[in-house]
């Protein structure tokens, strides 16, 4: 006669599966007050985020640089293995939802003692083989291992997220130390200009003391000047040595060395739309990571609420048995066993439910958490606007400055050298149009590392179809 479970055993495992609820409370986006728009911004346009935001800039230099802080920095690495650790988290949370089924195979003797057995009716001397297939199931009644799966599954894509917030912040980087270096690049042919120029004043000023029109102050006034513009070309020879030592730290190339370029052929490029709605910022990596983080959260909810209700396992076992290998195959050695547990908490101090508790305030300080994130997220790019916005209005006037501070140092040039104005008055006019020289290049940098921080701020840039790729704004005249 065939063995079989019982029909109603069926029947009552069927209806077990039927009734299976999800306990613990199912996630829902928490509404976030923010406006609908930013308040600055630039001409209408379109609203898409590019993800190599930094080729708008044009400069394979900076395309390779960003391409090999991707490719070999250390904490890219790093966040690559934690992805595949969430990875491997994830399978195995999946893995939970299916029946674990083990195989073995055993062979033993043993001898039963004969004081215990006087008269024994079988060998005291017994083998026995065996081949058995089992298996266990955690019945997921009350939705414990969907939960589970459902953070894992969380925190994987938070995790990947978290990578992507890490290649964001090295191309962001990368870009703003590379601008540095091209920006340190324009004072050092600034400066070269200055220390010609000074150099030129010291030999007018010699020649005038020779002559007798001129005292020896304007020669020491001019000597003075000359050593400042020397001090301030090594100075910035040594900030370049420093950013040109970053830069190969970011891109795994710690001999990187980088020939001198042109700050003013970087274009800028153009401001996103007037009225970008509030809405991009939930594009941003590090929103996502904390969106999913409170997924996560809010499941393990649910995970702690399944522990207060009884879990129910399943069993069972086929094989075979036997005394002699030769008989394992026949089918009088078939073997088999099937059973239901069920494990139903009485009393536990109130473990269970303290678990609960601190899921359940977990829970609250991720979405404390996600909060904040959104309400960073909306003021940087409302800074980064602003800050873009304001630094393209200042080239103009610094540019206005810098033709002024030109001029004037020509005219008082002309004027010492006729004699019409002391050599205070060249001094005077050498600071300045210097110092406008500088301020112009470094309102160029600034230019680029807002426009940077922006696309950083939008999570990866924009892209405009109706406008050129960038704009490029150079500097009136000649440049500094």
């Amino acid at each position: 006669m065939r063995d079989r479970l019982p029909k109603a055993a069926v029947l009552a495992l069927a209806a077990l599966l039927a009734a299976c609820v999800t306990v613990g409370p199912d996630y829902r986006r928490p509404p976030t007050a923010l406006p609908a728009t930013f308040s600055a911004g630039g001409a209408a346009g379109g609203r898409e985020i590019q993800a190599d935001w930094w080729k708008l800039y044009g400069d394979p230099t900076l395309d390779e640089l960003v391409a090999a802080t991707q490719a070999n920095n250390a904490d890219m690495r790093l966040a690559a293995a934690r992805v595949q650790e969430a990875e491997g988290a994830l399978r195995e949370a999946s893995g939970s939802l299916y029946p674990e089924v083990k195989g073995g195979v055993s062979a033993s003797r043993s001898r039963v003692s004969q004081n215990t057995v006087p008269t024994p009716i079988a060998p005291l001397v017994r083998p026995q083989q065996q081949i058995l297939l089992s298996t266990g199931y955690e019945l997921d009644f009350w939705g414990r291992v969907s939960r589970l799966n459902e953070a894992a599954r969380a925190s994987l894509l938070g995790t990947q997220n978290a990578r992507d917030v890490v290649a964001l912040t090295l191309a962001s980087a990368a870009a703003q130390t590379y601008f540095g270096l091209r920006s340190l690049d324009a004072q050092l042919a600034v400066l070269e200009r200055s220390i010609k120029t000074r150099s030129d004043s010291l030999d007018i000023a010699r020649v005038r003391l020779n002559s007798g029109l001129a005292s020896e102050l304007d020669v020491y006034q001019a000597q003075g000047a000359l050593s400042d513009a020397l001090v301030q070309r090594r100075d910035t020879e040594r900030q370049r040595a420093i950013l040109q030592g970053q830069l190969g730290q970011l891109t795994g190339r710690l001999a990187l060395k980088i020939a001198p370029g042109d700050l003013f052929t970087l274009p800028v490029p153009p401001t996103p739309p007037a009225g970008l709605p509030s809405e991009l910022i939930d594009r941003r990596p590090d929103i996502r990571s904390a969106e999913q983080a409170l997924i996560a959260a809010n499941a393990q909810i649910g995970v702690a609420r399944a522990a207060l209700f009884p879990s129910i396992n399943l069993t069972a076992g086929l094989g075979t048995q036997s005394a002699q290998f030769s008989d394992l195959l026949i089918g009088s050695s078939r073997i088999w066993s099937a059973g239901l547990g069920l494990d139903l908490p009485i009393f536990d101090g109130g473990r269970r439910s303290a678990r609960v508790d601190q899921a359940s305030a977990r829970e609250r300080q991720v979405l404390a958490a996600y909060q904040k994130a959104i309400e960073t997220g909306f003021r940087e790019v409302s800074e980064g606007l602003i800050n873009v916005e304001q630094s393209g209005a200042t080239e103009a006037d610094l540019a206005n400055r810098l033709e002024a501070a030109r001029k004037s140092l020509e005219l008082s040039n002309l004027r010492y050298q006729s004699g019409y104005s002391p050599f205070l008055e060249v001094l005077d006019a050498q600071r300045t149009a210097n110092d406008a020289e500088l301020a112009f290049v470094r309102n160029r940098q600034a230019r680029l590392s807002f426009s940077v921080d922006l696309m950083k701020a939008l999570g990866g840039g924009w892209t405009d179809p109706a406008a050129p790729r960038a704009d490029v704004l150079r500097d009136p005249g000649r440049r500094p």
